[in-house]
């Protein structure tokens, strides 16, 4: 069974920053793509930032310069580590993962969420 823990969110004040983590088992995670999402009520939820198994990144453009994304294989664990934060980046962040479970079937799966909460 694939599991991922998610943990670090919590309030800050406008500049200040929080590390999420995303601690995984039941994946082959070195060879998973991992991603943060967030969802605002009502809309979709979207790719914050993303990491491929080979250590490729990407981000959306509002958060580019600001936050970070890593992986620690030896760990199964991926974060997100945000600085100067803006009210703006107050929702839910979801932990995703793409790629081989411990059967090596491909499946994509998500985290419970963590709130962030960004106050002014």
């Amino acid at each position: 069974q694939v599991q991922l823990v998610e943990s670090g969110g919590g309030l800050v004040q406008a500049g200040g920053s929080l590390r999420l983590s995303c601690a995984a088992s039941g994946i082959i995670f070195s060879s998973n793509d991992m991603g943060w999402y967030r969802q605002v009520p009502g809309k979709q939820r979207e790719l914050v930032a993303g990491i491929t198994s080979g250590l490729i990144t990407n981000y959306v453009d509002s958060v580019k310069g600001r936050f970070t994304i890593s992986r620690d294989n030896a760990k199964n664990t991926v974060y997100l580590q945000m600085n100067s934060l803006k009210p703006e980046d107050t929702v839910v962040y979801y932990c995703n993962s793409e790629g081989p479970n411990l059967r090596g079937v491909r499946i994509l799966s998500w985290g419970q969420g963590t709130q962030v909460t960004v106050s002014s």
